[in-house]
C-alpha cells in the first residue's frame, strides 16, 4: 500500500507491521543526470523490492532531501544537517509505528546518507516503540558495487531503466570528459577531501557510458531481491532488547 495514494480508511485496513521509507537527495550527478537521482532510484529499488516481497507492506512517501554539503559547490543542491536528517527520519518512523507499522526498512539511495541513517535507526531501535534498519540499494547488488560512483555507470544505468527522461544522453560525453576516477582525495586511508567540488571538475565519479538500461534492469532485479529477503527477515525478526548481562 503506497501512502501516496492511499485513503485514509484504507491504510486503517493494512494488516501488516511493516513498512518502508525510500530516502534520497536532491543534489547534483553531472551535467547528464537529474538532481533528483537519489530520490528516484530509492523509490524505484523500494517499489521493486515490495513487488517481489512475499507479502503486505506500507511504503511511505520518500524523503528527498537528505546529507549532501558535500556537493554544495554545485547549483541546485539541498541540504540539511546530520542532526535535522535523522530527526526528520526518527519522527518519519515514530508516526508509521504509531499505526502499527512498527517494523521499517528505510531505504536508501545516497552514500551522504550511509552513516547517519546507521545512527537513527540504532537510536529508534534502542529508544523508540519501532524497529528500523537502513538498505542501501548500491550495497546490494553484488559485483557492480564496485563500480559505483557518483553520476556514473550505476545510477545512470538505473536512470536509464526507470526513468530515461532524467539523462540527458547529449551530455554524457561531457559527464564523461570531466568525471574523476574515484570518490575522494586519499592519503594514508584517510579521505582528505570534504567536498566533491575537490576531486571532479564536474561531479562526476565513474563512467556513465558503462551505464546502460540492460545493466540498470539487473540492477533493479538485484536490489529488489535483496530487499525482499531484507523485509522477510525483518517480519520474522525478534526485536526485543537483549536483557543486561
Amino acid at each position: 500500500m503506497y501512502l501516496t495514494d492511499a485513503t485514509w480508511t484504507d491504510a486503517a485496513a493494512a494488516e501488516t507491521d511493516l513498512a518502508v521509507v525510500p530516502v534520497g537527495s536532491t543534489e547534483q550527478h553531472g551535467p547528464h543526470a537529474s538532481l533528483g537521482t537519489d530520490a528516484v532510484t530509492a523509490e524505484a529499488v523500494a517499489e521493486a523490492g515490495v513487488e517481489a516481497y512475499d507479502g503486505e507492506v506500507v511504503v511511505a512517501p520518500p524523503v528527498s532531501v537528505g546529507v549532501a554539503e558535500e556537493h554544495r559547490q554545485f547549483p541546485g543542491t539541498l541540504w540539511v544537517s546530520e542532526d535535522t536528517f535523522r530527526e526528520y527520519v526518527r519522527e518519519t518512523v515514530a508516526s508509521l509505528a504509531h499505526h502499527g507499522w512498527d517494523r521499517v526498512v528505510l531505504v536508501n539511495g545516497h552514500g551522504g546518507n550511509i552513516a547517519a541513517l546507521r545512527e537513527v535507526a540504532g537510536t529508534v531501535t534502542r529508544r523508540d516503540d519501532a524497529y528500523a534498519v537502513p538498505f542501501t540499494w548500491f550495497d546490494a547488488v553484488g559485483d557492480h558495487a564496485a563500480d559505483m560512483g557518483h553520476g556514473g555507470p550505476l545510477e545512470t544505468a538505473l536512470l536509464r531503466h526507470v526513468r530515461p527522461e532524467m539523462v540527458d544522453e547529449a551530455r554524457v560525453d561531457e559527464a564523461k570528459e570531466g568525471a574523476s576516477d574515484g570518490w575522494g582525495d586519499w592519503v594514508s586511508g584517510t579521505n582528505l577531501a570534504f567536498d566533491s567540488a575537490e576531486f571532479t571538475e564536474n561531479g562526476v565519479v565513474g563512467d556513465p557510458d558503462e551505464g546502460d538500461a540492460e545493466r540498470g534492469a539487473e540492477l533493479l532485479d538485484l536490489a529488489a531481491a535483496a530487499l525482499a529477503d531484507l523485509l522477510a527477515a525483518v517480519e520474522k525478526r525478534d526485536v526485543r532488547r537483549p536483557p543486561d548481562r
